[in-house]
């Protein structure tokens, strides 16, 4: 498992004139969003690195990850 098996969940927020970030899978243990960027791929770049410190953290603590969500085709 890496930090690209995780939903990186771009969303423009009115209210902060911003992209907000948020990882779904983390939802019930980190406080949400977790990040934001002034264009989507500079929210998608502080998303990546976010994450990598998320699942630093967990690992470090012991931690058990969340399952990655999967997407299936129909």
């Amino acid at each position: 498992m890496n930090k690209f098996d995780y939903t990186i969940t771009i969303q423009w927020s009115d209210e902060d004139n911003c992209f907000v970030v948020f990882f779904p899978e983390f939802s019930q243990n980190v406080m949400q969003p977790f990040t934001h960027g002034e264009t989507y791929e500079e929210a998608l770049k502080n998303g990546q690195e976010v994450l990598e410190l998320i699942i630093e953290e967990y690992q470090e603590d012991g931690k058990i990850l969340p399952q990655p969500k999967t997407f299936v085709f129909a």
